[in-house]
């Protein structure tokens, strides 16, 4: 099954907490602090994987973690950093950010892309050691890792995309000109995923061609199989336009040209104004007394359209279109490159200003990712610890936010399961 679009939930692994520990050894009175640090949690990472051709894998499997890291032990032993989580993903995936649909990062250059970060271990008390304060009992907590929603769409990375409308030889021509092995069938919608296939032109010449398939009027809003293929096409240089120029299952050709151009615009503008080169296929089967090639011949006459007049059953001219599409691509410009639209946030997990105060029922409510760190690294049972938390309130400006709010000596302060009496 061929499955290219798929969201996901990745998240990076959490730093290991800090530890308290004080040097123990038989002779060595005093011996200090010895807290180790916590390891750094693990990072989410996309990897290109070219034997991966959809994204099927993550049809089962929607929800990523990485490892923590470990936490700090005695004797200054830092805990072990948690390993990178790797999420293998086929080439030319593009990785947008689930909430604004924002480009993160294209995976066609083959590169690793860290796409949730874990976060820093915590310090031990070591750390915080100081000339007046020698017995630290306290250390940092380990911060959280990045955790979001992406959304993975694979846009396949081709040279040049076939289109037209389903029974007009698309799948044909492919297996002519290159080793592809696509469903061929007398009826519609034989193809039902797309097929890529590598052009030889010469010994030093190629290019890959990409047959699109389900193309039909009301595509671009969802129709037959247009919706979820039309993606795929985004990155071509340049289109191949394949209509049956004998009007073989009664229909007309400029009609069809003229639909399928109208869902290309309606998918995008980038991809309507894309370079066409004409294939008119089934050209054994239109004599001179074919209307629907007449019409069609003096269609292309008036519109000034590059035509080639092809029997990809049979072979004819379809050499001939080999090398003017090689032509036409040694003068446009490589293959599209989706540059990064997201702005990566901020990662440093909180910061004073980002701390909310409110006041409820007469508690004064302090909530923020940098107050949570901060009351989760203090351990209260000792006094130098505690004074340590009262300073970096007090410096950090929480207390005068409280103050302007109206506290009051022996108000209740509250910082997640923490109470405490305001003392000023």
């Amino acid at each position: 099954m061929f499955i290219d679009t798929a969201k996901i939930s990745i998240r990076g692994g959490d730093g290991g907490n800090g530890a308290v520990s004080f040097h123990r050894e038989k002779y060595v009175a005093a011996g200090g602090p010895d807290g180790g640090d916590g390891g750094d949690g693990g990072n989410v990472v996309l990897r290109v994987d070219d034997h991966m051709a959809t994204l099927m894998d993550f049809r089962y499997q929607r929800k990523y973690a990485a490892p923590n890291g470990e936490n700090g032990q005695g004797k200054r032993c830092s805990g072990r950093r948690g390993e990178d989580l790797v999420i293998r993903v086929p080439r030319g995936t593009v990785v947008r950010d689930a909430e604004s649909g924002a480009v993160m990062h294209d995976m066609s250059d083959g590169a690793d892309y860290v796409a949730a970060r874990g976060g820093r271990g915590g310090w031990g008390n070591r750390h915080f050691a100081t000339p007046t304060r020698q017995t630290p009992r306290f250390a940092k907590n380990g911060l959280k890792g990045e955790a979001r929603e992406i959304l993975l769409e694979l846009k396949l990375i081709a040279d040049v995309g076939l289109v037209g409308f389903p029974n007009v030889g698309k799948s044909t021509l492919l297996s002519v000109v290159s080793a592809a092995h696509p469903k061929i069938a007398n009826y519609h919608f034989t193809t039902l995923q797309p097929n890529l296939g590598v052009v030889r032109v010469d010994e030093t010449t190629s290019f890959v061609l990409a047959d699109i398939p389900g193309i039909i009027e009301g595509a671009a809003e969802g129709a037959g199989l247009g919706h979820g293929f039309l993606r795929h096409i985004d990155r071509c240089r340049l289109l191949v336009h394949l209509v049956d120029i004998s009007g073989s299952e009664f229909r007309d050709p400029v009609e069809d040209f003229e639909t399928i151009n109208s869902e290309l615009a309606g998918w995008s503008e980038a991809l309507a104004s894309r370079p066409q080169i004409v294939a008119a296929n089934k050209c054994d089967l239109a004599d001179e007394t074919n209307e629907a090639a007449a019409k069609f011949r003096a269609y292309a006459a008036e519109h000034g359209l590059e035509v080639y007049e092809i029997s990809a059953a049979t072979g004819m001219g379809v050499q001939a279109l080999i090398y003017a599409i090689a032509r036409r691509l040694a003068d446009l410009p490589p293959v599209e490159y989706y540059e990064p639209e997201y702005v990566e946030p901020d990662f440093e997990p909180g910061r004073p200003e980002d701390v909310t105060v409110r006041h409820e029922d007469g508690v004064y409510i302090l909530e923020g990712d940098w107050i949570d760190r901060i009351g989760g690294s203090v351990n209260f049972d000792d006094y130098e610890s505690r004074m340590w938390f009262e300073r970096m309130l007090r410096t950090s400006g929480m207390f005068a936010r409280l103050e302007e709010m109206g506290i009051q000596e022996g108000d209740t302060v509250c910082i997640g399961d923490l109470e405490f009496e305001y003392l000023p």
